[in-house]
């Protein structure tokens, strides 16, 4: 159509109708003749193929209805290309799409599946209160701008893998689930979804902001150059193998639950709120730096027991243990998992910094149950037997009382021993 004289446009034009097929692929497009193929289709065209068409003016496509699917594969938009308030009935197809200057997809609704998988978005890029009835993929695509998803509904969910930002993300308040493996930040990143939540291999230059909301989260072999914060509400968390080069703050309401930390590294983290009764700690690169508040831990059983083993009879008291611990002793998880050696949960242990006092006892007390198991000095099995280490002072006390029965036992024994052995006394005989 762009090398039509006016006759012969005006002809293809009155043949377009409302629902009609429309074929520009690799047509340079004005938005004067944009303007007029839409009117001429009654600003609802039908199946659209515009793949390698290239946009040199301004692209507002406010109330218009796409009847059937969409294809703008390899398409240039030069300027800028709002979809404000548009609405796809069918599939949208924008892979490998340049848009120079600004993209929105503001307001849009799109009831099939739309693709923006290796599209580059040189500037700031809209989404805000976007419908996406069948999901949203941006595998490998760029962000150079600001980019925005506040308040959008992903449907059957959104892909970002490999995708790189090159200023603020903010993917806030979207329902569905999202996934962000491998991408890269380059800049601060705020994060929030109802649904399932991944930045799996992800790296983050800025800071980086997670809010999850009655869902997994999937943090494993994320790295993070500045702050992160974690937001858990009712939801599970997993950062093993996650580098944390800031402070990191995860804190929990309601039923939050931390699953891992195995092998993170990460000099200064903050736990707040959280179940860590299934969490591993296996190889916690910098025990010292976690400081843990108003978390729960999983616990032993108590009582006594009797094994072939010296002592044969044992007796245990409640306590908070890590779940690395239970793995230990084969009551959960692999028994063979080279992290769970007696010291390195020493070390976990004594390095860990709980606010409570109980726990803090807790901890101490392992630490050094740890280092006996690891063979660490027989003194170690006496000081365990005779007082707890020092903090089970009950223990001493029931040794003191035996030890004091079996004195009064023998001083008892003893007098009753020498008074039958005494000899009988005979009075001076009396004459008549």
């Amino acid at each position: 159509m762009a090398h039509l004289d006016p006759e012969q446009l005006g002809a293809a034009l009155s043949a377009l109708a409302p629902g009609r097929l429309i074929d520009l692929r690799g047509t340079t497009v004005t938005s004067d003749l944009l303007s007029r193929v839409l009117d001429a289709a009654g600003r609802r065209p039908g199946r659209m193929r515009l793949d390698r068409a290239r946009f040199t003016g301004d692209v507002r496509l406010s109330g218009v209805t796409f009847a059937g699917d969409v294809s703008l594969d390899g398409a240039r938009f030069d300027r800028l290309a709002s979809f404000f308030g548009a609405r796809f009935e069918g599939n949208v197809s924008l892979a490998g799409v340049r848009f120079t200057r600004e993209l929105s997809f503001h307001g849009v609704t799109a009831r099939g599946h739309v693709s923006l998988d290796r599209a580059v978005m040189s500037r700031d890029a809209l989404f805000s209160q976007a419908v996406f009835g069948h999901g949203l993929s941006c595998e490998r695509a760029r962000f150079d701008g600001y980019a925005t998803f506040d308040g959008a509904r992903l449907g059957d969910g959104a892909a970002f893998r490999g995708a790189r930002f090159g200023r603020t993300l903010s993917f806030r308040k979207v329902s569905g689930h999202a996934g962000f493996e491998a991408a890269h930040f380059a800049a601060d990143a705020y994060l929030s979804a109802t649904g399932r939540l991944s930045a799996a291999r992800a790296r983050a230059d800025g800071l980086l902001d997670v809010a999850a909301a009655r869902c997994g989260v999937d943090l494993r072999h994320l790295e993070v150059r500045g702050p992160t914060t974690v937001r858990l509400t009712d939801s599970q968390a997993d950062l093993e193998g996650a580098v944390l080069r800031g402070p990191a703050t995860v804190m929990g309401r309601g039923r939050s639950t931390l699953t891992s930390l195995r092998q993170v590294d990460a000099a200064s983290l903050e736990l707040f709120g959280l179940d860590l009764s299934a969490c591993r700690f296996a190889g916690l690169a910098h025990p010292a730096g976690v400081r843990v508040k108003e978390c729960t831990f999983a616990l032993t059983p108590r009582g006594v027991r009797v094994s072939m083993r010296w002592p044969m009879v044992r007796w245990f008291s409640r306590r908070r243990v890590l779940a690395d611990e239970r793995t230990l002793h084969g009551r959960a998880g692999d028994p063979g998992d080279p992290g769970a050696s007696p010291d390195r949960l020493a070390a976990l242990y004594a390095g860990l910094r709980p606010s409570d006092s109980a726990t803090s006892a807790d901890f101490a007390f392992a630490a050094m149950e740890m280092r006996r198991q690891a063979g660490h000095g027989w003194w170690l099995s006496v000081s365990w037997l005779l007082c707890g280490y020092g903090m089970r002072m009950g223990r001493a006390a029931v040794w003191l009382a035996l030890v004091m029965a079996l004195m009064a036992a023998a001083v008892a024994w003893s007098s009753a021993s020498h008074a039958g052995h005494r000899p009988g006394t005979v009075g001076p005989a009396l004459h008549p």
